[in-house]
């Protein structure tokens, strides 16, 4: 049975995963909720107004009363804003399975910083909730996010034809990476 903790923080060597606050609003109105690079391979389009993202934020906020809610901001320790954010989807005690998702601000990209939060939220989901398989996909358009997933120790599964339709309506294939509770001894981070 998984052990639900809810959204706790993670410490990383340059990385608090947290909760979201509503002060946070004008950091991802900053530094990625804006940007269409960013929403490039999302199902929706980048904000206009601050008052969208701080009405996401006043959202995500509230499903926090729940223990299987997992949704992080990432805040960079070294400018103290958060850049980003990795959350838990499709969560299946059951199967003690779920499936990740994350985005970053472009101007953070190739850092490995989602590298970073992607093998904390992997460590602390195995380790302190009990989930035994993590899945992660990525339009294989975007080959950036596979390799995220790579070096965070997930392997390729498979590619899933046409499976989704993009905002302009056409379909694309999803790659599909996991991680096993037993590939846990690949990865080398520390999570204090």
């Amino acid at each position: 049975m998984l052990t639900h903790k809810g959204t706790q923080q993670i410490e990383t060597e340059r990385l608090i995963l947290r909760r979201f606050k509503l002060s946070d609003a004008e950091y991802m109105y900053k530094n990625w909720a804006t940007d269409s690079e960013v929403f490039k391979f999302f199902s929706k389009d980048p904000h206009s107004e601050l008052s969208e993202t701080e009405q996401v934020v006043k959202d995500w906020i509230n499903t926090y009363a729940y223990d299987n809610c997992y949704n992080w901001a990432i805040e960079l320790k070294e400018i103290g804003e958060i850049i980003g954010q990795i959350s838990l989807m499709s969560l299946k005690d059951k199967y003690y399975s779920c499936d990740v998702a994350y985005n970053i601000g472009r101007l953070f990209w190739g850092k490995e910083i989602t590298v970073e939060a992607l093998k904390a939220v992997i460590i602390y989901m195995v380790k302190e909730i009990g989930i035994n398989r993590i899945e992660a996909k990525h339009n294989t358009l975007n080959p950036a996010s596979g390799r995220v997933m790579q070096k965070a120790g997930m392997k390729l599964e498979g590619i899933m034809r046409q499976v989704k339709i993009n905002k302009n309506g056409c379909f694309y294939d999803l790659a599909l990476y996991s991680i096993l509770n037993s590939d846990l001894n690949a990865l080398h981070i520390i999570v204090k």
